[in-house]
């Protein structure tokens, strides 16, 4: 463990002898751990401090350091959670004074609590759903949650990373509070046809060592957009029908499919012909089947052209 240790020592006119001392440990260190060896930095003996009957006097401070007159010893009494202590604040440290008696010494401490990577970057929500229109222009942005790291630093959250990211770029933004934001920026247009469903992996990382991490899914959900024509299951469809059948006879089925979804891939038959006499002879309903929908004579017609 590295312990930083600085002396200040002033005589006043006052019969009191004012010092001061500064250690800096890590957070997280176990209870009965070395803070720093009071009696050694100031060259006292530990028996001034059993005479004088060394005490530490703090506010809330006083549950975290303990002094060890035997030894001239402070260690610690409990464990400091430096984001529980000081949130994101910093420097970050506790203040106390260690008195003694005949003749009245006081010394003024203080001990600087350092930041360990012991908290990785989380996200609030698990997963995040967006519905994208595929008609969406490319550079089109789509915010993402932002992920919190309650360490400071280095230690901090440093970066996001977005897997697979064929369709979309990720783009990072610092903000004024040393904070950072993500947004997802449409790079490649998309495609409902070929792919309705993505689901991404939002990481977010930390620069500590071991370097932690937070994750969260993307889910999306390409909505569609009626940029496909139906096409029917063959190019020309043949049928014989004898002229004598009765109004109703069934001539053939055609059957046609559209890629699109919903209302959009929707498909209902009418008859376009030009010709109004043959738009008259046959009726197609809203299922494809084409109907004799009057009489024909082969003597006037032997084939018939309809589409």
């Amino acid at each position: 463990m590295k312990r930083e240790v600085l002396l200040f020592f002033s005589v006043l006119s006052l019969p009191a002898v004012l010092s001061q001392i500064s250690y800096s440990i890590p957070e997280e260190m176990s209870k009965g751990s070395l803070v720093g060896n009071v009696a050694q930095d100031f060259g006292l003996d530990v028996k001034r401090l059993q005479a004088g009957k060394a005490r530490i006097h703090t506010g809330d401070d006083a549950e975290y350091i303990q002094l060890n007159r035997e030894r001239g010893l402070l260690t610690i009494k409990e464990k400091i959670d430096r984001e529980a202590l000081c949130k994101q604040e910093t420097p970050c440290a506790l203040h106390f004074q260690i008195a003694l008696e005949n003749p009245i010494e006081i010394i003024s401490a203080t001990v600087e609590i350092t930041d360990i990577n012991d908290n990785p970057p989380r996200f609030e929500k698990e997963e995040r759903r967006f519905e994208i229109s595929e008609s969406a222009i490319v550079g089109s942005k789509f915010l993402l949650e932002k992920a919190a790291d309650l360490d400071i630093g280095r230690n901090g959250l440093q970066s996001y990373t977005l897997q697979p990211n064929e369709n979309f770029n990720l783009k990072v933004h610092g903000q004024s509070d040393g904070s950072k934001k993500a947004e997802m920026i449409l790079q490649k247009p998309l495609d409902r046809e070929k792919q309705e469903f993505m689901s991404l992996l939002l990481t977010a990382k930390d620069g500590g060592a071991p370097q932690r991490s937070g994750t969260m899914q993307i889910h999306i959900t390409v909505l569609d957009v009626n940029d496909n024509a139906p096409v029917f299951s063959q190019a020309v469809y043949k049928a014989a029908v004898k002229e004598n059948s009765m109004k109703g006879t069934l001539i053939t089925k055609v059957s046609a499919s559209d890629a699109d979804k919903g209302s959009n891939g929707r498909i209902s038959y009418v008859i376009g012909n030009s010709m109004a006499d043959n738009s008259k002879l046959f009726h197609v309903t809203e299922d494809g089947h084409v109907l004799l929908n009057g009489k024909i004579d082969y003597e006037i017609a032997k084939m018939y052209e309809i589409d």
